[in-house]
């Protein structure tokens, strides 16, 4: 499991060639299918979760993993808060799978190609967390591509969240950084492979609010909101009282709970069908938590069709040192190159 360098290699479609040798991205090698990885947000250290998802990916299934960045283009070194720039999309042309923890992005049109290319060729995707809200174009944009952004109300209402994924960006169900969310299996995903020995959901980041799924959705997780930040914490009993952007909200967050684990399909304007699987779950925290690691590499095998091959408890363990930064704006690690997450 090392980063192909100081080479470059042609992929097959077009005349389309994609360096390897950038610096800009971790390619770690498989003889398997092709999953490319699309880290980009400012808050839940995607940089850091979706390159441990890549090596697990790879050292205990084969499978051959390139994961990009948000890069900034003076420097070169991996930084979320610029949101223009993910070198390294044209990987998705040869991609048998994309997973997806972007946030609020604004991709120039040359970088959103490739991604609407993809979304648009029924190939199967996975949307983690903030990716219900991957895009978002200033008004008065130009760009092709601004219908991908979450506040779309024309073309594609809610954008790629919820005409791909299922759901856009709505608010915050629990209380962000103060509630945790257990994760329980919805009575109608009990027997779907994807959940397959996921028996200890937890992670610190808060249950998202979801007002309704699309008829092709299937829920496979709800998210019990906990009073507190550990596993062991209870749930949420009744009303409480939060503010939120200076409004005081009364909420009841576990009646009901919020789906946090759903299977979607996607109809392309082509009339291709694929496969979606999407957790509001997925922080880098959050994958420190066994079972979720689980369901999203059982996603994997499902989005690929290949449930067949996930067995009772598929093997993640962390490759390497895994020790993920706490989310947070402004509080992701500094002057790191891709390599250095390699």
């Amino acid at each position: 499991m090392t980063p192909i360098s100081r080479r470059s290699l042609m992929f097959a479609a077009g005349a389309t060639a994609f360096a390897a040798d950038s610096g800009l991205w971790n390619t770690y090698k498989g003889k398997g299918k092709r999953i490319v990885l699309v880290s980009g947000d400012e808050e839940y250290r995607s940089e850091e979760g979706l390159s441990q998802i890549g090596k697990i990916l790879s050292t205990h299934h084969g499978f051959h993993c390139t994961v990009l960045y948000a890069i900034d283009p003076k420097t070169n070194l991996i930084n979320p808060e610029v949101r223009d720039n993910i070198p390294g999309l044209e990987a998705l042309r040869t991609a048998d799978l994309m997973i997806i923890l972007t946030r609020f992005r604004e991709l120039p049109d040359k970088q959103m190609h490739f991604m609407d290319e993809y979304v648009h060729s029924g190939r199967p995707i996975i949307g983690l967390r903030t990716a219900t809200h991957a895009f978002d174009y200033k008004d008065g944009s130009t760009s092709n591509f601004r219908h991908y952004g979450y506040r779309d109300k024309s073309k594609w209402p809610g954008g790629f969240g919820r005409q791909v994924l299922g759901e856009t960006w709505i608010s915050h169900h629990g209380h962000h950084a103060v509630q945790s969310t257990r994760g329980v299996i919805a009575v109608e995903g009990s027997q779907h492979p994807i959940i397959r020995g996921c028996d200890d959901i937890w992670g610190p980041s808060d249950v998202y609010t979801v007002t309704e799924l699309p008829p092709t959705a299937q829920k496979l997780v709800m998210g019990q909101v906990l009073q507190g930040m550990n596993p062991t914490d209870k749930p949420v009993e009744g009303d409480y009282v939060i503010e939120q952007r200076g409004r005081k909200m009364v909420k009841r967050p576990n009646d009901p709970m919020m789906p946090v684990a759903w299977t979607n399909t996607f109809t392309t304007r082509g009339g291709k069908t694929a496969r979606v699987f999407t957790t509001t779950m997925g922080a880098s925290t959050d994958l420190a938590n066994e079972s979720l690691r689980r369901m999203v590499v059982n996603g994997v095998f499902w989005s690929l069709k290949m449930e067949a091959k996930i067995g009772k408890r598929t093997k993640v363990d962390t490759v390497g040192s895994y020790k993920p930064t706490p989310f947070g704006f402004g509080k992701h690690q500094r002057d790191k190159k891709p390599a250095d997450f390699s």
